[in-house]
């Protein structure tokens, strides 16, 4: 029984790269709103703003 243990073990430890591409991914998402938010904001037309000129 060790032995299917081992073999459990070393199958589970090749399954690849897809838990750090799923965090790459989720905070390139992240990062991409937040960008695209920032920049936005910039571009908001406030009336309160305009009236102080």
């Amino acid at each position: 029984m060790p032995d299917a243990a081992v073999l459990l073990s070393v199958a589970t430890e090749q399954q690849g790269a897809g838990d750090t591409l799923r965090i790459v991914l989720l905070v390139s998402i992240l990062g991409a709103v937040l960008l695209a938010w920032f920049l936005l904001r910039g571009y908001r037309n406030n009336e309160d703003d305009n009236a102080n000129d």
